[in-house]
């Protein structure tokens, strides 16, 4: 696990919010000076370019690297015996001052809790991992600190105040 830059993860089952708050906390933190490192995980097969393209096609034929660089950055597909690890992610991550993840729920970090009204279910985060909960419902865990899925501005000052070391 990354010790030298912080990890917050986003907790909650499809439908809870986590993805639409994310982009905003992303814009958010990065109004604030912050570079912001994101990992998304999901259980689907992507493609890696588009069908014809030419790194598409060198994925297609077989390389285990294909790096596209570009004026804006470079894209990177890395094959993997099997679906990669957490850590195996976080190492390709570098020169950020936070990793935001959306998915690898069992990780070890601190995560905040997503789920919506409606929802049957909920992910269970361990209470040592469980840093507080956004949610269009009050939560039953006043200890905890809870935001409405549209305060941005609250979690991103919690998040400086205990992840970045900033004041509220």
């Amino acid at each position: 696990m990354r010790k030298d830059i912080p990890i917050l993860g986003l907790a909650g089952y499809s439908g809870s919010g986590k993805t639409t708050f994310l982009e905003k906390l992303i814009a958010e933190l990065k109004r604030r000076g912050y570079r912001v490192g994101v990992i998304k995980h999901t259980h689907h097969q992507v493609e890696f370019d588009q069908p014809g393209k030419d790194t598409w096609r060198h994925v297609r034929a077989g390389a285990d690297v294909v790096a596209l660089a570009s004026p804006n950055g470079v894209f990177l597909a890395k094959k993997m015996v099997s679906s990669p690890t957490p850590e195996d992610v976080l190492a390709l991550v570098g020169d950020v001052d936070l990793i935001l993840i959306e998915g690898y729920k069992r990780g070890r970090w601190p995560k905040l809790e997503f789920y919506r009204s409606g929802m049957k279910e909920r992910v269970q985060v361990p209470k040592d991992e469980l840093l507080g909960i956004v949610s269009d419902i009050p939560s039953s865990q006043s200890a905890l600190p809870h935001f409405w899925p549209e305060d941005i501005t609250g979690a991103a000052g919690f998040i400086e105040s205990v992840l970045l070391d900033k004041k509220l």
